[in-house]
């Protein structure tokens, strides 16, 4: 447990099996989807890209400072995109 965020990709043994890097546990990261919580119940299966608009964004990842079955790729939550803490970051990428 370090406490506090690390320096991107200084732990290589997490790369996932496409090679990305940091995808759980050093700081939430802002994605660009809305948030619903009743959404997947009723998404596409593949690829969903969230509602059109709801007050909240998504955080994925999970951070240093959750508990450890939050720090996940999968872990999502949502918060106003307003707010900002020092265990969140944004998440980079491109569609193909």
């Amino acid at each position: 447990y370090v406490g506090d965020t690390t320096q991107v990709g200084k732990y290589h043994d997490g790369a996932s099996p496409y090679g990305a890097l940091d995808m759980a546990g050093n700081v939430w990261e802002w994605v660009v989807d809305w948030y619903s919580q009743i959404y997947y119940a009723s998404s596409p299966s593949e690829n969903p890209a969230g509602p059109s608009s709801e007050p909240y964004r998504v955080l994925r990842g999970g951070s240093w400072d959750v508990i450890v079955n939050v720090v996940r790729a999968a872990a999502r939550r949502g918060l106003v995109p307003s707010r900002g803490y020092d265990d969140i970051g944004l998440r980079c990428s491109r569609s193909p």
